[in-house]
């Protein structure tokens, strides 16, 4: 085996196992801790993970270079600021996380984040204040025991009208994940014909994380004033 596959294959041995079947939320958050300190080695340079990249392009694409430095921006499920450390090198400068992991959020001594909520997304009580931000971006934080399907009203209720949400995920997990499978995207597709948001962008890019494709979502809130 390569040196490459080897790599590879460490890294989606971590990621299967905050992924695994039957893993709770909680137990996906106590998994992010114990990967905290060497998630972004194990994700990007073995694993060669390509989301945050993903996003970042996205974002630039939807929010025009005269806009970003007042942009509000909610990165979500953010672990080690792999994509909020991207928004902030391309002029973004309103960045707050939502992250349920302690472990990772330890980590984040960069000043890039403007708050921290230390919490899951769908928990119920979100401290992450409503109609706020101009874009809402997720990347790897779609899987199972992950962010559930009733996450996605969390991502309309704080994003602002005329707001851009951008999701990147792994394709697979619309198969694999049975709280998704057949549930997603009908999911997603109700939130439109009840008028909260319209979907812009669905595509499958390749080579998202060890070989495996990934999927794009971009949706435009149009929730009544």
């Amino acid at each position: 085996m390569s040196e490459g596959g080897s790599r590879g294959d460490v890294a989606m041995r971590a990621n299967e196992n905050v992924h695994r079947p039957g893993v709770t939320p909680e137990e996906m958050a106590a998994g992010y801790d114990e990967w905290s300190e060497n998630y972004e080695e194990m994700m990007i340079w073995k694993g060669g993970y390509r989301g945050p990249t993903i996003t970042l392009e996205e974002a630039l694409r939807w929010v025009p270079p005269e806009r970003r430095a007042k942009a509000r921006v909610l990165d979500v499920a953010a672990g080690t600021d792999c994509v909020g450390s991207k928004l902030h090198r391309e002029g973004f400068r309103h960045i707050d996380a939502v992250d349920p992991s302690e472990g990772m959020m330890k980590l984040r001594e960069t000043g890039i984040y403007t708050s921290d909520f230390l919490e899951f997304i769908d928990s119920g009580h979100s401290t992450v204040p409503k109609d706020t931000y101009d874009l809402v971006v997720i990347s790897g934080g779609m899987g199972e025991g992950h962010i559930p399907l009733s996450g996605l009203d969390d991502l309309v209720r704080v994003a602002k009208n005329g707001s851009f949400v951008i999701i990147v995920m792994r394709h697979e997990h619309l198969q694999t994940v049975p709280s998704y499978k057949d549930k997603l995207e009908p999911y997603m597709d109700q939130l439109e014909a009840d008028g909260k948001w319209k979907k812009v962008e669905r595509r499958i890019v390749p080579n998202y994380f060890c070989d495996k494709e990934g999927l794009v979502f971009v949706f435009r809130i149009t929730k009544p004033e």
